[in-house]
């Protein structure tokens, strides 16, 4: 089966559930998501006080930010 039959199946699947079966399902969906993405925010911030203790950023105004972002 390929990913798109097993979105589709999915789909389906989640069709055949009562409404509020499918109102809890949401909520279920939400609450991982903002669970990996507090997960995903926790590493790039380990991460960045990694780099700060090793001295590795730069300081600068806004102004240097946009002209090196290019904007």
């Amino acid at each position: 089966m390929n990913k798109t039959s097993y979105f589709q199946e999915a789909i389906d699947t989640v069709e055949n559930l009562t409404c509020e079966e499918q109102k809890m399902l949401i909520q279920i969906i939400q609450n991982r998501l903002h669970e990996e993405k507090r997960a995903e925010l926790i590493e790039e911030i380990k991460q960045a006080e990694k780099e700060y203790k090793e001295g590795k950023f730069k300081k600068g105004s806004v102004k240097d930010l946009m002209a090196e972002l290019d904007l």
